[in-house]
This record gives C-alpha cells, structure tokens and sequence, in this order.
C-alpha cells in the first residue's frame, strides 16, 4: 500500500514543483519605442530601448499597482516638451509627467537613465505614496521639476541628478526635486 501512495504522490510533486519553478521565472514587461497613450504597468517593467512619449494630458508610464519596479536600463524617456517652449501653464495644468505613480506602496524606478522634456514633472510621487525609490536616474529639461514629491512617507530618493529643471514653471517653485 506504502508503495501505491508512492507512486501517485510522486508525479503530482513534480508537477507542482515544476509549476513553481515557472512561476518564479516570469519575465518583467519589455518597454521601447513610441508611446501615444498612457501606459500602466502592473507587474515588473523594464526599458528595452528608447521611449518617445506622444501622450496627450496624460503621464507617459503609469504605475497601476503596488511592489513592482521600473528599470530604466540604461534608456531614455523623452517627452513632447522643449523647455521653456510648450510647457503646460498654470491656466491649462496638463499633468504630462513622463512617469507618475499615483498612491503605490513598495515600487521603484531604477536607473541608470535619463527621463527629459516632460510638460510638467519628469517623475511625480503622487500623495499616499510610501516605501518608494527612485535611485540613479537623471532627470533633466522638464518644465517643472525633476522629481516631484507631495505627501509621500518613508521613500528614498537617492543618488539622482537633476539639470536644467523648471525653465518653464512660469514662477512656481520648482526644481530638481
């Protein structure tokens, strides 16, 4: 009997093992080129190329849930902005940020990379953020600020760079971060 539990025990523990092994190897979403509508992310995210963003009023990558990372490899995230020309204003706020996470808990933008030429915020931590890092990515050329944060908690923001930010605040108090 001990032999007969054996035998059918054994191949239903292989194949949840190997199910478990697959499941541990997923592959993170692969991002390059041109994008014209907002894309959220849901699940790990990596830049595979250059990105030019074409997005209207909206933010270019948008996080859509918690505990997920954007890697930047490298890459570049270029908005429609050339500062201070075509910068949004303060009659018409068009939140065109190149990457916006909006009240996640445990995500992350990594670098290295370059996120440039935003309408307004090159990264923007929405308030009711926490636990987010944003680590070695330069931000430069954006309208407003480099890294916006507002009403976020216990985030590391750490060894970015920030150049030629706010050159189209139209006197709001705006900068790197």
């Amino acid at each position: 009997m001990n032999q007969f539990l054996s035998n059918r025990v054994t191949p239903v523990v292989l194949a949840l093992s190997a199910l478990l092994l697959c499941a541990g190897r997923t592959h993170a979403t692969e991002i390059s080129g041109t994008i014209s509508t907002t894309l959220t992310i849901y699940d790990n995210s990596e830049l595979v190329g250059d990105v030019t963003c074409m997005v209207t009023d909206g933010p270019c990558v948008k996080f859509g849930a918690p505990d997920i990372t954007l890697k930047l490899n490298g890459f570049t995230i270029t908005g429609r902005a050339d500062p201070p020309d075509n910068c949004t204003s303060s009659s018409v706020f068009a939140p065109e940020d190149g990457i916006l996470v909006p009240s996640q808990h445990d995500v992350a933008v990594l670098g290295p990379g370059l996120v440039q030429k935003f309408r307004r915020f090159g990264i923007f931590l929405s308030p009711g953020t926490t636990k987010a890092k944003v680590k070695h990515v330069t931000v430069s050329h954006n309208c407003f600020s480099g890294i916006q944060v507002s009403g976020t908690s216990d985030s590391d923001i750490e060894k970015n760079v920030s150049v030629r930010n706010a050159s189209g605040s139209a006197g709001f108090s705006c900068g790197g971060t």
